[in-house]
């Protein structure tokens, strides 16, 4: 095995599902963090704030990290469209939530409801149809569609809820347009997350619950991946896949930091 210099890590479904705790990757967290080794959350979550995921790990999963270990959707989908507009038009409609819409405002974007340069979808739990309606007019009359993510379920404690990917087909469905994404599984969120801890992609490990998104994202950037089957993903789902994990393991507590799997 490697000896990977750094993690990037999924939550939900990996280190936790809605309010249940996952004891083993409290440990492996903890593994890590003994070892020195560097390690960031990438995740596909755009509800929240890093500040708040950050809360969230610790008041709920005794899991304790700083903001510079979380890097979410709603923060790759900023620093996209900050690259994106450059000195041009900073406008958007936004279907999403305050991890988002901060994002944004943080990179000088301005809400516009009715002709915005750029409409943004993401998970959203009081959407309504009034925001799908703004979202499809912007689009259908010029507006550059961008979904934060294409999770079409997320692991919570009730079961797999709708993910962003959900909201953001509706969209698609009603313009009959392709968006544009940017979370996993496109691979940009884990090269933003790689740049800011100095790594290269051969040095680094992807940890995840599903083959859709991290394992994709993870292939997608050239990151070796490890799949555990906590959340989304069965082992005879990911047997038919044409490119495998990496690795695959039933639990966090089977994975060594030195010499890999111990299943």
């Amino acid at each position: 095995m490697k000896d990977y210099q750094a993690y990037l890590i999924d939550l939900d479904g990996t280190v936790y599902a809605g309010s249940k705790r996952y004891p083993a990757a409290k440990r492996f967290v903890e593994r890590l963090q003994a070892a020195g080794t560097a390690f960031k959350f990438v995740t596909n979550n755009t509800t929240k704030l890093p500040v708040d995921v950050v809360a969230n790990l610790a008041d709920n999963h005794d899991i304790h990290v700083t903001t510079d270990n979380v890097y979410t959707a709603g923060l790759a989908t900023a620093d996209y469209l900050d690259q994106r507009a450059g000195d041009g038009e900073r406008t958007v409609y936004v279907v999403g939530e305050i991890g988002l819409r901060q994002a944004l405002m943080a990179k000088g974007f301005t809400v516009d409801e009715e002709h915005p340069r750029y409409v943004v979808v993401g998970l959203d739990s009081d959407v309504t149809y009034e925001k799908f309606a703004k979202a499809v007019l912007a689009i259908r009359s010029g507006s550059t569609f961008i979904g934060t993510n294409s999770d079409s379920n997320i692991p919570k404690a009730r079961g797999l809820m709708p993910g962003a990917g959900a909201l953001v087909d509706l969209v698609r469905y009603a313009t009959q347009t392709q968006p544009i994404f940017v979370g996993k599984p496109e691979p940009i969120i884990l090269q933003n997350s790689l740049a800011q801890l100095g790594i290269a992609p051969e040095d680094a490990l992807m940890v995840g619950d599903n083959y859709q998104t991290d394992i994709l994202a993870g292939i997608h950037a050239d990151v070796d991946t490890l799949l555990v089957y906590t959340g989304v993903s069965t082992p005879e789902q990911v047997a038919q896949e044409p490119i495998q994990p990496t690795y695959t393991v039933s639990s966090l507590d089977r994975w060594d930091l030195e010499v890999g799997p111990r299943e």
